[in-house]
This record gives C-alpha cells, sequence and structure tokens, in this order.
C-alpha cells in the first residue's frame, strides 16, 4: 500500500489565532527566534493498488470538497515515498 499526504493550510491572508498563541508561548518555554507559526492539518490516506494518476485525482477531488475548506485553507497532495 501507498501513503499519499494532504497538507491543508489557512491560507496566508486568514488569520490564525492558533498559531498566533502558539508564537507568543514559544518564547516563554525557552524557544527563542521563531519568527511565525502557521497552524495546519494533515491527513495520510493509504491507498489500496498503484497511485496513478486516476487515484490522485480522487484524492485530490476529496481533499478538495470534504478535507479543506477551500474558502480559507489551500492543500497540497503528495505521495510519500518509502512507505
Amino acid at each position: 500500500m501507498a501513503r499519499v499526504v494532504v497538507d491543508v493550510m489557512l491560507k496566508p491572508e486568514i488569520l490564525d489565532p492558533q498559531g498566533q498563541a502558539v508564537q507568543r508561548a514559544l518564547p516563554r518555554l525557552g524557544f527563542e527566534g521563531i519568527a511565525d507559526v502557521r497552524q495546519g492539518k494533515r491527513f495520510e490516506l493509504e491507498v489500496e493498488g498503484p497511485v496513478d494518476e486516476a487515484a490522485l485525482a480522487r484524492i485530490h477531488q476529496a481533499a478538495e470538497t470534504f478535507l479543506a475548506n477551500t474558502v480559507i485553507e489551500d492543500f497540497v497532495v503528495r505521495v510519500e515515498e518509502g512507505q
């Protein structure tokens, strides 16, 4: 089986209160020098059979209609090698 990863992130122009909260907390915990934090989601899909163009198209459609809110989020679909 192959693993396909869908990374979903808020679009750059959308405020990210959770990322901002993490960014403010890091220096208090001793982690200095981090300029920005953005929070996102990662979906790992185990795919039966080969990950061909048709399989990637189905996963892209699932990401666009179900996994991501494309009004405020961008997503990237990628095959994870070595799995």
